[in-house]
């Protein structure tokens, strides 16, 4: 199996080196020419939490793939949710009939790529991992998580069943029949980590406090709530449990065991080296646009759809244009804005009833 990897950042480049490591042929394909540069060079150096180790492997840029005459066999999309559009436009003349196009993305990029080349070469992926793009050729790998692929119909197809052989080589991938349940499962979850974003804190320390879990399970909740409404059973992963977090009403929720999985999630969390997002990153370190509206737009726009009322993700969708437009700041003060529009509106509903 002959493996494209577009995009070798925190997550392509991650499980994109163990696969070369394992001897699988694959090719990392990237825009930033020094990072190419330094991975044709040096190698691919990943730093995880047991060990440390550098790979060779073959990488080139995207100009330099586009001029070469080579077909794409399976490719290993992993470039930002707002990037997939171009990113498949490029190289779709590369495809062929069985070609497949894997999605290491975050976010409902599968509804994009499949819009483009079809749905029998889109194969959905879960991946949940902490990783971040530290410099040219260096890769932190900082939490391992889980890896689900799934064909977006739900079959178990043959060309799953090679893709996820391969994908043991870094470590317990797996496969699913109801993909799109993981996909709405961590996008509940995603909803917690872009809060986090907020404050210059460790997700860690934003999501213990009694005082900030009950808007942040309502936060979650809304998303779970679209997901319900389009007959999506999320699922849920590393400790994070949508089947507990879920409630149509606040009050019916049972708060002694949602606090004791959030006490299980923050547990895991405080043992991963990556004490940050990397919409944290994207915010306070490289002072770019992060992929929080191709998150959280879908979920509003289907929220809307189905009549699930989603004042908590547009606030935070708010929040973070705005600290990308540099109009507000990342604090403490974000979080209670959050927490009062929680409040209120659950005054309002109890006013209602």
């Amino acid at each position: 199996m002959k493996i494209t990897v577009i995009g070798a950042g925190a997550i392509g480049g991650v499980i994109g080196a163990y696969l070369a490591r394992a001897g699988e042929n694959v090719t990392f394909v990237d825009i930033a020419r020094d990072h190419v540069n330094a991975m044709k060079q040096s190698g691919l150096r990943i730093e995880a939490v047991d060990e440390v180790f550098t790979v060779p492997v073959k990488a080139m840029t995207v100009v330099e793939l586009l001029a070469s005459r080579e077909p794409l066999d399976v490719v290993f999309l992993a470039v930002k949710a707002q990037d997939t559009e171009e990113a498949v436009l490029q190289v779709m003349d590369k495809l062929h009939d069985t070609s497949a196009v894997v999605s290491l993305q975050n976010g409902l990029c599968e509804n994009i790529i499949s819009s483009l080349v079809g749905q029998k070469r889109t194969i959905g992926c879960f991946v949940n991992l902490f990783a971040d793009y530290i410099s040219p050729g260096y890769i932190k790998y900082g939490g391992v998580g889980s890896l689900y692929i799934g064909e977006l119909d739900g079959s178990v197809s043959s060309r799953l069943k090679e893709i996820h052989r391969v994908l043991q080589h870094w470590g317990q991938a797996k496969i699913t029949d109801n993909i799109w349940g993981y996909l709405w499962g961590k996008l509940s979850y995603a909803s917690v980590l872009i809060a986090t974003a907020l404050v210059d804190e460790k997700i860690a320390d934003v999501i213990d406090p009694m005082e900030n879990r009950e808007w942040l399970v309502e936060l979650a909740s809304e998303t779970l709530r679209v997901a319900d409404k389009l007959n999506i059973q999320p699922m849920g992963f590393d400790d994070w449990e949508p089947s507990i977090i879920f409630s149509n009403n606040n009050r019916d929720r049972d708060w002694d065991e949602v606090h004791r999985q959030l006490d299980k999630h923050i547990q895991r969390l405080r043992t991963y080296k990556k004490v940050k997002t990397g919409f944290w990153r994207d915010l306070a370190i490289h002072k770019r646009k992060t992929e929080v509206p191709f998150y959280l737009h879908p979920v509003i726009e289907l929220g809307d759809e189905v009549g699930v009322q989603t004042p908590l993700i547009q606030k935070v969708l708010s929040m973070i244009i705005e600290i990308e437009e540099g109009k507000r700041q990342m604090s403490w003060g974000n979080i209670d804005e959050l927490r009062s529009l929680y409040s209120c509106s659950g005054a309002c509903k109890e006013l209602d009833n």
